[in-house]
């Protein structure tokens, strides 16, 4: 198993994971485009990824102009095997070590994202216009 950043080769792969997720599904798998991905990665975001024998089964992204989580998905072969925790807690670290003072998420609710990001201490702060809950995570770090 191999944590690293995530790079726009990676974008694929990445892709493949998050089409094979069985909640939050996307509703058309054309609303998230490589492009996507791309900007994030290269422009205004950072992203890590997981990999088991050069397969990459869940990775996070962040993006930097929002301070918004963008997406940290996991293949469902791989869930509940605390890898998903491990690139949530590699993210949150390095955006907070850069002094960013909280960021923020959407997410379905009533789902095991719902469970995973109470269980990691994020707060439930409302929710957005079509139903998914909006999560804060203020940065605790003392640089």
């Amino acid at each position: 198993m191999l944590f690293r950043e995530a790079k726009s080769k990676d974008i694929p792969q990445m892709h493949a994971v998050r089409m094979s997720v069985n909640e939050n599904k996307l509703s058309d798998p054309d609303l998230i485009k490589p492009a996507d991905y791309q900007r994030r990665l290269e422009e205004c975001g950072k992203g890590w990824v997981c990999e088991i024998d050069d397969t990459i089964v869940g990775f996070a992204i962040v993006d930097l102009e929002e301070a918004k989580v963008w997406a940290l998905f996991m293949h469902p072969e791989h869930e509940g095997q605390f890898i998903g925790r491990m690139l949530h807690d590699m993210m949150v670290t390095w955006c907070f070590s850069r002094a960013m003072p909280k960021l923020t998420l959407t997410t379905a609710p009533n789902t095991r994202a719902e469970k995973f990001y109470n269980k990691a201490g994020w707060v439930n702060t409302g929710e957005t216009a079509n139903g998914e809950i909006i999560f804060e995570l203020e940065n605790n770090l003392e640089i």
